[in-house]
């Protein structure tokens, strides 16, 4: 047994650690160990001999127990002569049990129960002592150890919205720093109390009251588990009242989330396993792991619990990025989880983790078919006012430039994806890649899925070219939202081949549309009357009527027409003024001068070049103008 004691007080693995040693310590550690090799009772030692020395130190163990301050706030020695005398008595009762199995009697008998009490009361005295120092010496956590940034309720880094008519600020939440186990260990106990409590824990191990010990040393750890969770913020809820909860609430929720749980594992739980191997250092290995995983048990049950319910909630869109950061920041910290958690005791722990991990992965396979359907089945019976960029476009190419951020997640989760949804186009493009990836794949069948919704939208139009602008307007802008991301390493340079000749056809398109019946009102054809040289009067009348009305009507309408994009817009108007100016130029220059004896030509030439120039640039501005109330800008 007195190797047993020195063992306490002198083991080699804790000696190392001289932060935690004072030299006044070091001498009591010496001291210690000097009176324990004194302490062997000599096995022909007579129970008379053992009642004596058992009577002085109950009377020892009496007098201390009747005194209600604590012993090891008191001198340093009276600690060290407490537990000298707490051992002389435990080593009383071995030695009474070993005398006993040799000789039966009832005055032995009687002397094992007055030391077996004389030890209890001691053991009683030193587990107070124990929980005394545990809750004296406890160190709050400080702020700067979980200073994460509380965001949660500043609406700059918002990444979704609920409906398609807003267009999300779509990003990933980045972590203000990393956090690397090594890097925030703390002091969860001052170092001072360590040594004082490791000798407690040490001799209760070996008085067999090592269950005791445990048992008060997690009941005080998992209080001031509870205290972190609270300076986390991570209050307790239900899995009901989580799926209940609003949106914009548990949208919150989720972002602190976020940042608690990193704080949670790589902080306070490796600070927490640390502690527990230093306190318990005596105890067996597999002791330790059940009081770390008793202790710490409930409040990670707690937070996975919370990733849990988010897990089972309603699918929506609007959810992905929180459910993706939650994803993402628990795969990272299952390692972590694996270092502190041993597969035979923390088992449950570990399952429980990787089984939320696989939820999440799931709920966030759901969301993203949802999504496709979402789009899908996103109709109106109501044009688009003015042919620009529709909330649809804007919402899906904002979200799925977030998703860039995920790819390598997603590329794990989105396996196996049929291609119900590519149009013949996207799977050639999906083709020319020399190597895809689910990540590709899914991109593709989601642009594929927005043309076809918007070809749908485009026929609400009964202006076949407003379809063409509508159209024009929407793929460039998908163009440039390709062009200016990361997207563009997903869709490859032939999908922004095809897709700026799209747009550009349907600028053509709608040329031909608006203006080619315009431009035959300023051909030479039919002018003259047949069998003459000479233009006809009434031919030219009527072609700088019909022009003019033409020219009215499209102004009207195409004023109120908007093109967003300045360099888009500045392009089709020079097309534009390049082919119709110069048409009118030409038919003026050569018929004007005919018009000079018709009565009230300014009815007919109401236009110079220089103001259908100028009314050009009206068109697309999103402001309806007409003709009819205009000045004539000579």
């Amino acid at each position: 047994m007195v190797d047993s004691m020195a063992k306490v007080v002198n083991d080699e693995a804790f000696l190392s650690k001289s932060e935690y040693l004072t030299d006044e310590m070091i001498m009591m550690i010496s001291d210690l160990d000097t009176h324990c090799s004194n302490l062997s009772l000599a096995e022909d030692e007579g129970i008379g001999d053992i009642e004596k020395r058992l009577s002085v130190l109950q009377e020892k163990i009496v007098a201390w127990d009747s005194d209600q301050s604590m012993i090891w706030d008191r001198d340093p020695e009276e600690a060290s002569e407490y537990l000298h005398v707490v051992d002389e008595v435990r080593q009383v009762v071995e030695s009474l049990g070993s005398f006993n199995s040799k000789v039966m009697d009832d005055g032995c008998n009687e002397l094992i129960r007055r030391a077996d009490s004389n030890l209890q009361i001691a053991m009683v005295r030193l587990e107070d002592e124990f929980v005394h120092l545990l809750v004296q010496y406890q160190q709050p956590v400080e702020p700067e150890h979980v200073s994460f940034r509380s965001t949660e309720d500043d609406p700059g880094d918002d990444l979704s919205c609920s409906s398609f008519d807003e267009e999300p600020i779509v990003g990933k939440i980045r972590s203000e720093s990393s956090l690397h186990s090594e890097e925030f260990v703390i002091d969860l106990v001052h170092p001072s109390a360590i040594f004082d409590l490791k000798c407690i824990a040490g001799m209760m191990l070996i008085s067999n009251y090592d269950k005791e010990c445990c048992q008060a040393y997690m009941n005080i750890r998992k209080e001031a588990l509870d205290e972190c969770l609270s300076l986390l913020r991570m209050e307790r809820w239900s899995i009901e009242e989580i799926l209940q909860m609003a949106w914009n609430l548990l949208n919150n929720k989720i972002k602190r989330w976020n940042r608690a749980m990193k704080v949670f594992v790589r902080v306070y739980l490796t600070s927490e396993r640390r502690l527990c191997d230093l306190v318990l250092g005596d105890y067996s290995s597999s002791v330790r792991d059940s009081c770390f995983v008793e202790i710490t048990k409930g409040a990670i049950l707690q937070m996975l619990n919370f990733g849990e319910a988010v897990s089972i909630g309603t699918p929506k869109p609007e959810k992905l990025f929180r459910i993706l950061d939650m994803y993402e920041g628990l795969t990272n910290l299952i390692p972590d989880m694996e270092f502190l958690f041993s597969e035979e005791l923390g088992s449950s722990i570990l399952t429980e983790c990787r089984e939320v991990l696989s939820r999440l992965g799931e709920c966030i396979r759901l969301i993203l078919t949802e999504f496709k359907k979402a789009i899908r089945h996103n109709t109106s019976t109501n044009a688009f006012v003015g042919g620009g960029i529709h909330p649809l476009t804007k919402y899906v190419m904002n979200y799925i430039n977030a998703l860039a951020d995920y790819s390598e997640t997603l590329d794990l989760l989105l396996e196996d994806q049929d291609d119900n949804d590519l149009n013949e186009e996207s799977k050639a493009i999906l083709g020319s890649f020399q190597k895809s990836s689910p990540m590709i794949h899914y991109l593709l069948s989601i642009t594929s899925i927005v043309e076809s919704n918007l070809e749908g939208r485009s026929l609400l139009y009964r202006d076949s070219a407003l379809q063409h602008i509508f159209l024009m307007n929407n793929i460039f802008y998908m163009v440039q939202k390709v062009k200016d991301s990361d997207l563009q390493t997903f869709f490859g340079d032939q999908w922004i081949k095809d897709h700026n000749r799209k747009y550009r056809q349907h600028s053509i398109s709608y040329e031909r549309a608006s203006w080619s019946s315009v431009l035959l009102f300023l051909k030479d054809e039919g002018v003259c009357s047949p069998g003459s040289n000479s233009p006809s009067k009434t031919v030219l009348k009527e072609r700088f009527k019909n022009f003019n009305l033409a020219l009215e009507d499209l102004y009207k309408s195409q004023t109120a027409w908007v093109i967003p994009n300045v360099q888009l817009r500045a392009e089709l108007k020079i097309s534009i003024s390049l082919k119709v100016l110069q048409a009118y130029r030409t038919f003026m220059g050569r018929y004007s001068s005919h018009m000079d004896s018709v009565r009230q030509k300014e009815k007919y030439i109401k236009y110079s070049p220089d103001d259908l120039e100028e009314y050009l640039q009206d068109l697309f501005e999103g402001s309806p103008k007409s003709l009819l109330h205009c000045y004539r800008r000579r």
